[in-house]
């Protein structure tokens, strides 16, 4: 099989015998052979094989197939190159292409190269291109793999009507009918081209028809239509060599005739230019050298034809001058054409290197246009300001980048400034480059913009957050029940509800600041939100609604503290009261819940006020009024009646401030005072201990009246 594939004599040589070690051995040799034609091979061994190994066994095959079957369908790609890119064919390749159909237009974009006989272009791709060339022009004919590119039978006709088209009326078949289609092919080339029909219509009328299969019948038309081409060629070949032998045998037959004339010439010539029998005068000898000279200048035929003498201008010595011009031009040409040469080659070094650069450059360019593209900004003022912080870096880098840009410019510029062959294409680029240079720079420009009203949002954010966390510090204080638990200590929380208050008054500005810059990213003109406009007008309205109610709650606390303060001043008034009552009182203390009630607990619940100086003094006060002493003598008594009246006069006195004070308490009742129930039953307290006192003044003025009157008796009854 390997001398019939490879069509050498040094394919391996198979040793004879039946058993497995015969086997291998040759295997072997097959195998080596394989990797000598540099066919891959991986993961097989002659075990594998000789095993029974169906699926290495048949790669195997369809390996050795593709490497030989297909191998000379890569002369088309040489033959191709060699018309359009100079590229060296093997000698002993059996096709070759002298048409000049326009095959750049088909091997544009593949590169043919051969570097000690490696084909970069594999036996596979070399076929794939002849299909397409000869398919070329065929409508409903799009052939750009071996597989659903055959499924309509369309190709394989296309090929068959390229090389026979008295076999196919083309036109007539319909792309729709595939299975006629394939069928006509196949039967077409069984019976008029002896191909054997290795396909059916039902093997290609499939989703996915089996590319090694397409593969091995269309090689079976290309080594057909190769052969057929390359006797149509030898013919040509045979008919030109014919011709160009009777054209030489009648050069030949004339070169004879004219070199035998001109030899004759030449003899006679001799014979006559050997006479040295000059004339004997001076004349005649000018004349004999004058007549030598223009035989030199003129041509003379073999026939005795008359001399022909050449015209000015075109004499031997202008032909000579002319020739040495040609030499001259010929040398300088060869001279301009190499420094060319030099300069196309550093143009196309240059250009290479642009378009290098260019590439790389648009590259970055994208990548850097997507990622400028994107708004993740984040959520709040920390995630905003590190994002800030990143699109600094981008912009560093963008700036630092420019540099490049330029670069690339520059290069483009020297093309153009060297007259570059496709400066359109390079100029072309280079706008490209530019284009998407300042498209970046204005996506970089638009998103600092974005990001910097983002970043102002969040901070007018911020400061709304602040506002309100200081709002709800300053409503917690507000919503304090603690009005003071003495006159002094409401005097002290007005003082600081001052401040309160003036802390209150200054934030005002900075809310209606904040509010401000707020409403300048709510408006709902066209251009970038950073937020939803509505979500700023909701925080704004409750920012607001939530100061109002702070300002509302200090005004509420005010006045209950000032409230608080009447309140206490009323317990204060009333306490000097009760006081002045337990004090004078002659008879008795009064009951002790009395002063529960003046300095007990608070109606906040506050601790009991001290009163252990008042009950001190009350104490004292009421030992020596509850003294029984009306007078031991009339003098007594009489000065003890004086004291009584004098404290009836201050009685009288302390009523009018009692009823004042009663009618403060009565107005905070009026008013609803918070405490108004303390407030009742303290005043009702001190009418009642006033009432008592009162009683107590009446019983120890009668009874000191009536001690002076026992005196006053006991004196007149005194004997003289």
């Amino acid at each position: 099989m390997f001398d019939g594939a490879s069509r050498r004599q040094t394919s391996p040589k198979p040793t004879k015998g039946r058993m497995r070690i015969h086997c291998l051995e040759n295997v072997d040799k097959a195998l080596q052979f394989l990797k000598e034609q540099r066919v891959h091979l991986e993961n097989m061994g002659s075990h594998d094989i000789v095993d029974g190994n169906h699926r290495l066994t048949l790669g195997l095959i369809w390996t050795i197939i593709l490497r030989f079957q297909t191998k000379r369908t890569r002369n088309v790609i040489f033959a191709v190159c060699r018309w359009s890119c100079s590229v060296k064919c093997d000698p002993g390749d059996d096709v070759i292409v002298r048409d000049s159909e326009q095959l750049a237009e088909w091997i544009q974009d593949i590169s043919v190269e051969t570097e000690d006989n490696k084909e970069k272009k594999s036996a596979k791709d070399a076929l794939l291109l002849w299909c397409q060339m000869k398919s070329a022009g065929y409508p409903n004919v799009n052939i750009h793999n071996f597989t659903t590119s055959w499924r309509d039978g369309m190709a394989f006709n296309a090929l068959i009507h390229k090389h026979r088209p008295d076999l196919i009326d083309f036109d007539k078949l319909k792309k729709s009918n595939a299975h006629h289609n394939l069928q006509n092919a196949f039967n077409l080339a069984e019976q008029h081209l002896g191909l054997t029909k290795l396909l059916d219509p039902e093997d290609i009328s499939v989703d996915h028809p089996d590319e090694k299969s397409i593969i091995t019948y269309v090689v079976t038309y290309y080594h057909y239509f190769s052969k057929m081409k390359a006797l149509k060629v030898e013919g040509k070949r045979i008919g030109k060599v014919l011709d160009n032998a009777i054209e030489t045998e009648k050069m030949i037959e004339k070169y004879e005739s004219l070199a035998s004339d001109l030899l004759e010439w030449i003899e006679q010539t001799i014979i006559i230019l050997n006479n040295r029998k000059f004339a004997n005068s001076l004349v005649g000898v000018q004349q004999q050298l004058q007549a030598f000279n223009t035989y030199r200048t003129s041509k003379m035929r073999a026939n005795n034809q008359k001399v022909y003498t050449p015209r000015e201008g075109k004499l031997i010595s202008d032909i000579n001058k002319a020739w040495e011009r040609l030499e001259k031009a010929e040398h300088e040409r060869e001279l301009a054409l190499r420094t060319e040469l030099i300069r196309q080659e550093k143009l196309e070094q240059l250009a290479r290197r642009f378009d290098r650069k260019a590439a790389m450059r648009e590259t970055w360019l994208s990548e850097n246009q997507r990622l400028v593209s994107q708004d993740n900004f984040g959520y709040d003022l920390q995630a905003v300001e590190a994002a800030t912080k990143k699109h600094e870096a981008i912009e560093t880098d963008i700036s630092a980048y420019e540099e490049r840009v330029q670069a690339v410019l520059a290069v483009a510029k020297e093309l153009e400034a060297e007259n570059y062959h496709d400066i359109k294409r390079v100029t072309a680029r280079k706008d490209n480059v530019i284009r998407l240079w300042e498209y970046l720079l204005e996506l970089l420009k638009a998103r600092r913009l974005r990001l910097e009203l983002n970043l102002g949002l969040q901070r007018v954010f911020q400061e709304m957050l602040y506002i309100m966390d200081w709002m709800d510090e300053m409503k917690m204080l507000l919503l304090s029940q603690d009005y003071g638990k003495h006159l002094l200590g409401v005097e002290d929380l007005l003082h600081k509800h001052a401040l309160v208050e003036a802390d209150i008054g200054i934030q005002a500005d900075r809310v209606r600041n904040v509010n401000s810059n707020a409403q300048k990213f709510a408006s709902d003109t066209e251009g970038y939100k950073p937020c939803d406009p509505q979500v700023i007008r909701d925080r704004v309205a409750h920012m607001e609604f939530c100061y109002q109610e702070l300002s509302q709650l200090a005004a509420e606390r005010r006045a209950r503290l000032e409230e608080s303060r009447r309140l206490w001043k009323f317990f204060w008034e009333m306490a000097e009261e009760v006081t002045f009552i337990n004090c004078i009182a002659p008879f008795g203390r009064l009951p002790g819940a009395f002063f529960e009630c003046v300095f007990g607990g608070d109606v906040t619940g506050a601790p009991v006020v001290s009163r252990a100086p008042q009950e001190g003094w009350i104490r004292e006060k009421e030992q020596i009024l509850s003294s029984e002493d009306y007078g031991k003598d009339l003098t007594g008594a009489l000065r003890l009646l004086s004291q009584h009246k004098a404290f009836e006069d201050e009685m009288s006195g302390r009523a009018a401030h009692l009823q004042q004070t009663i009618k403060q308490g009565d107005e905070l009742v009026a008013d609803n005072h918070f405490g108004s129930d303390k407030i009742k039953e303290r005043i009702q307290d001190v009418q009642e201990q006033w009432a008592a006192l009162e009683r107590l003044s009446a019983v120890r003025k009668a009874r000191l009246q009536e001690a002076c009157n026992q005196h006053q008796f006991q004196v007149k009854l005194r004997p003289r």
